[in-house]
């Protein structure tokens, strides 16, 4: 810093020239005005040279005439440095400030509204057809329904073998659905098995603690050909399979919900009896569809009775269509649905089975042994017998 040297003040507005020097820290500074102001050196900034500088009352001297330097700039050179600074950044802003404001993205969450009974937690796997009318050549969009007033954040994965599919993650708001993904009917070995991990909790208020859950089922392919299966509900306007992951709080059992009832049951000798003992003493004669037998009903018309519970295997009780399935797809489910009428009987002891697969060619008979024999150790069987069942079906006593 020099006399001559152009400077600005740093705390305040204005500035001039060196005019001199008192002492090693203070610096004379001549306004444009002409005055002199005693500054300490450290609240100076040089903005320019001695031969550059010129107020905006300053001239230089051509042929006696005065002229204003083009340099000068009446409207900044009164300005602080740091005002300079911040009138540089707000010129770069403008442009990036002139937008609509309904472009700015909203960031307002409306508060939830919880509805009565929310507070015990259901949680569905939705399958709806996305054409109803051509329903065996329809895509499948799959949806998660949160029918409590909790938030869930879930994962979702396909399971193979001991490997898992991560197929999606996120967060289902308090009594919302949310779309998933969509498949057609060929992709449906893609989610033979899932399984879902879920955590519940409420925002910005105290809630009742619920169990994580870490839930794992199989998907029941034969349902998507059975048009039937996809009833009226409450959450979509269409038809749709939903499967109950979470009931009540508790992990459901993940079977299908239908609005009809499968089993059919033959009445005893008590026809006249009330309706409600009818109930409590029911032999059942064939079974069809993968309803639940574990129901209060159920259980307690199997211990009162002792006639064995007959099932019929064949393909044509079983499905109503076989058409897109190949015959390792029919065994498969005649199989799937032989181990569920085992696994849900298994507390059932003493109870006599009995298992219509025909004869044919021994090929279900020969795969229902080999289950017996490697699965089902404990449970024994035998042939049935012929006078009521013919040939063609096997007991298996529940031990």
């Amino acid at each position: 810093m020099k006399i001559g040297d152009k400077v600005q003040f740093l705390s305040e507005i204005g500035g001039g020239k060196i005019a001199g020097f008192q002492g090693k820290d203070i610096a004379l500074v001549e306004d444009e005005d002409g005055f002199q102001i005693p500054t300490p050196i450290s609240d100076l900034v040089v903005t320019g040279s001695g031969e550059e500088y010129s107020s905006s009352r300053s001239a230089v001297k051509k042929g006696g005439a005065e002229q204003t330097p083009e340099t000068a700039d009446p409207d900044t050179f009164n300005m602080s440095v740091k005002a300079k600074i911040n009138a540089t950044m707000d010129d770069e802003l403008v442009e990036e400030e002139e937008y609509d404001a309904a472009d700015r993205e909203i960031t307002y969450r409306a508060k939830v509204e919880e509805r009565k009974g929310g507070n015990v937690l259901n949680l569905y796997y939705a399958f709806v057809p996305e054409d109803v009318k051509n329903f065996s050549k329809s895509t499948f969009a799959c949806y998660l329904v949160n029918d409590s007033n909790y938030y869930v954040h879930y994962l979702y994965m396909s399971v193979d073998g001991h490997s898992f599919h991560l197929r999606g993650e996120g967060e289902l708001e308090p009594n919302t659905k949310l779309y998933v993904e969509s498949f057609a009917l060929e992709q449906l070995n893609e989610i033979d098995r899932v399984r879902f991990q879920l955590l519940s909790f409420k925002r910005d208020k105290d809630f009742v603690a619920k169990p994580v859950c870490d839930v794992q089922f199989r998907i029941d392919k034969v349902k998507f050909y059975k048009l039937h299966t996809f009833q009226p509900n409450d959450f979509f306007e269409t038809p749709a399979l939903l499967y109950p992951v979470v009931k009540n709080d508790e992990v459901a059992q993940l079977k299908p919900i239908e609005a009809e009832k499968l089993i059919y049951v033959e009445p005893t000798e008590t026809e006249t009896k009330s309706k409600k003992d009818i109930q409590s003493n029911v032999s059942y004669s064939k079974l069809k569809g993968l309803e639940s037998l574990n129901t209060p009903k159920h259980a307690k018309s199997k211990k009162s009775s002792d006639e064995p519970l007959v099932v019929d295997l064949h393909a044509d009780e079983l499905l109503e269509t076989t058409a897109g399935m190949g015959t390792s797809d029919i065994l498969n489910y005649q199989l799937d649905y032989f181990r569920r009428i085992l696994e849900e009987n298994k507390h059932n002891k003493g109870l006599h089975i009995v298992f219509i697969h025909g004869k044919g060619e021994g090929v279900l008979r020969h795969a229902i042994i080999n289950e017996l024999r490697y699965r089902y150790k404990n449970y024994p069987y035998q042939d049935a017998s012929f006078q009521e069942y013919g040939y063609g079906a096997t007991q298996v006593t529940i031990r």
